[in-house]
């Protein structure tokens, strides 16, 4: 019979009216990987946030090992044997990547109130090794690595000293496939040492495969505990829904023509350090795929098409010869952006989810004499906000209030409701549920056949699979092949070019 080791006993967390977890209570065992799914705004990240202190529960009980835990902050949390690696950048700017290892922590390295510098670097350097991350330096300043390395930093801070629980919120989908990899390969170490890894994650596959038991929450209430090895897919959904989810996935259509109309063309783009002599037309009415490895440059492209690269070097110009130079002669010719880097990136954090809905559109939105009305913009973010079906209270509800896979939804909501004629997608789906997947996949089939044209860019092989007319690889910086839309292609068709 397996040991429990941490025991959730009522809980409950609310956010003004809004009830994030009611009455929630299971058991999680030594050893295992317990899976936490649901859709977004279920309850997962702020249960898990509670946990590890970066809530504070209203009500009920975290035991672990036999005793109450109550952690005011994520350092009290470490001390009790208990750390996360969040959704969204861990780390902080302005420190060296030593720094934020051992933030809240750095008395192991201070003698006579000084603090021995290079004997931390040493022994970050010697975790980095460890894990097989020496590439990043520990004397580095954090801003210089990217998201992806940022996130492996994390994995080191939040597994250096042996917790008893790691709770790993979302990370995988911050990742691409080698990144993903060495989250598992520790994973795997951490069950291994008789340790607890608490995972959530919308990849139900990716669910199945890792975990050995998993609790479903529905709108924060508590729906049921199985093993994974005794349900599917479909279970899992209906579980997490409520009810069967029906319909098309992905795309069903095969052999269509791509429209001879090319509306952006992309010559011998160059931004140093990242991607070279990149060149290739985006037609009318086409899904144009990215893929690649965590340094391709794949994220680099789709800046570049915004007029949001730094330093770059070669034309991006659309088929009236406009040139796009800049974000705001990108946005005013109707090109949308979203960032895998969302909070920082695509959304204003502080503000309203209304105002991020109505920012890119506000020329529309002013009437003749250039004034806005309160009503019209709550009327339009409201449309869209209920549109892309987001959980709130209001359209005044702050966005930083909302779950990840939530503020997803506004910066998808911002830019339906602009109706731009095309799209550079990075990561659409990250974060997201199962049900909402579909209909942003719904929709990217319905924007395709209304003639809009769409550069998805994503680490998910069977989403750029399931959803691209052609897929360009990616690989050091460069263009590796380029994949035409067939029924039988899998995901080794593309990772053979990646590697």
């Amino acid at each position: 019979m397996s040991e429990i080791r941490l025991q959730v006993k009522n809980v409950c967390k609310s956010f003004g009216i809004t009830k994030a977890l009611q009455d929630v209570s299971f058991n999680v065992n030594k050893g295992e990987v317990h899976a936490l799914i649901g859709e977004n705004g279920s309850g997962k990240s702020t249960l898990t946030n509670s946990l590890t202190g970066i809530y504070q529960k209203d009500s009920g009980t975290f035991i672990l090992d036999g005793k109450e835990i109550a952690p005011k902050n994520q350092v009290e949390a470490n001390l009790e044997g208990v750390s996360i690696i969040v959704q969204e950048l861990g780390t902080l700017d302005g420190l060296t990547v030593a720094e934020n290892i051992f933030l809240g922590h750095e008395d192991m390295f201070v003698k006579m109130g000084i603090k021995n510098t290079n004997a931390m670097n040493r022994r970050a350097n010697e975790l980095l090794k460890q894990y097989g991350f020496e590439r990043i330096k520990a004397s580095d300043m954090i801003e210089n690595y990217n998201f992806e390395d940022r996130k492996l930093v994390e994995i080191v801070k939040a597994t250096y000293f042996g917790p008893k629980i790691v709770v790993i919120d979302e990370t995988t989908t911050a990742l691409s496939q080698e990144g993903r990899e060495e989250l598992y390969k520790h994973m795997n170490r951490i069950r291994e040492e008789g340790n607890t890894v608490i995972f959530i994650s919308h990849d139900l596959p990716e669910i199945l495969r890792l975990s050995d038991t998993i609790t479903v929450l529905r709108d924060g209430v508590y729906i049921d505990t199985v093993k994974s090895k005794d349900i599917d897919e479909e279970g899992l959904k209906k579980l997490m829904v409520g009810r069967e989810v029906t319909g098309d996935y992905y795309r069903a259509d095969y052999g269509e023509k791509i429209s001879d109309e090319v509306v952006m063309s992309v010559r011998n783009v160059t931004v140093p350090g990242s991607i070279y002599d990149v060149s290739f037309d985006l037609h009318k009415g086409e899904i144009l795929g990215f893929g690649g490895l965590s340094e391709s440059g794949m994220h680099e492209v789709g800046k570049a098409c915004f007029g949001a690269s730094f330093d770059r070097e070669g034309s991006v110009t659309l088929a009236d010869g406009t040139a796009i130079n800049d974000i705001p002669t990108a946005i005013h010719h109707s090109i949308a952006y979203t960032s895998k880097d969302r909070d920082n990136e695509s959304i204003v954090m502080n503000q309203s989810i209304g105002d991020n809905i109505c920012l890119p559109s506000l020329d529309e939105l002013a009437n003749g004499m250039h004034v806005l009305s309160d009503r019209k913009l709550k009327e339009f973010s409201n449309k869209y906000a209920k549109e892309m079906s987001t959980k709130m209270v209001s359209v005044d509800q702050f966005v930083s209030d909302l779950s990840g896979g939530n503020k997803q939804k506004v910066v998808l909501a911002r830019w339906v409701g602009k109706d731009s004629d095309i799209l550079v997608l990075d990561s659409p789906t990250r974060g997201i549920d199962i049900k909402v997947k579909q209909d942003i996949y719904q929709l990217m089939d319905r924007m395709r056949k209304s003639g809009k044209s769409i550069i998805l860019i994503s680490e998910e092989l069977m989403e750029l699979i399931g959803m691209s007319d052609r897929i360009i690889i990616m690989k050091d910086g460069r263009m590796s092949n380029e994949l035409l839309r067939d029924p039988d292609m899998d995901e080794n068709s593309l990772i053979a070019s990646m590697v």
